[in-house]
């Protein structure tokens, strides 16, 4: 299970193309709202979310998945659960992927050191410890960060490899006509 978490003032396109993909590849994703039942976006989308916090499965959890946005980003850092949830997959080796502003969490979790990471330009401050890159989306390890929200395609392509194959990556984002991947 890969948990997808949405609190208010995320990005929509960074959290809904994602997820669209990621369940067209066949992977088991639930959106968790940290702000409530019904999250609304920074552009004044509002989704309901499948689950609170309370009911995530961490001990069948995959990885997470935390869009950006503001302030977005600052609503999944201030929760625990969040918190929570990303520091298992750390320790566990899961995967972490964060994309726009959302790899400052991981910055300021201490997570990122010796790490290749990027964010939406202008955040690069907060991600402490990290290794620059020029990469629009980056995986190191079990982290894959993005800069924003025109790299979704590339992003949910690298999301999709780590936890199926490069080839179903490949298949699910042809399918939708974008040729420009990976």
């Amino acid at each position: 299970m890969l948990y997808l978490f949405l609190a208010d003032g995320f990005e929509e396109t960074e959290a809904m193309v994602p997820l669209d993909l990621m369940r067209r590849a066949g992977i088991p994703v639930l959106t968790v709202g940290v702000t409530g039942e019904t999250v609304t976006g920074s552009h004044g989308i509002s989704i309901k979310a499948d689950i609170h916090p309370d009911e995530m499965d961490l001990s069948d959890c995959d990885g997470v998945f935390l869009p950006g946005g503001m302030p977005g980003t600052e609503n999944l850092y201030a929760d625990v659960s969040v918190r929570d949830a990303v520091s298992f997959c750390f320790e566990n080796n899961k995967l972490i992927a964060c994309i726009c502003a959302a790899p400052i969490v991981l910055g300021r979790m201490g997570l990122l050191n010796g790490k290749k990471a990027v964010c939406f330009p202008g955040f690069e401050s907060e991600l402490l410890g990290r290794v620059e890159c020029s990469e629009s989306v980056v995986r190191d390890e079990n982290i894959i960060t993005a800069k924003g929200a025109g790299c979704v395609f590339p992003f949910s392509a690298k999301i999709i490899s780590a936890l199926k194959s490069r080839e179903e990556a490949d298949r699910v984002i042809g399918s939708i006509q974008y040729t420009d991947i990976l």
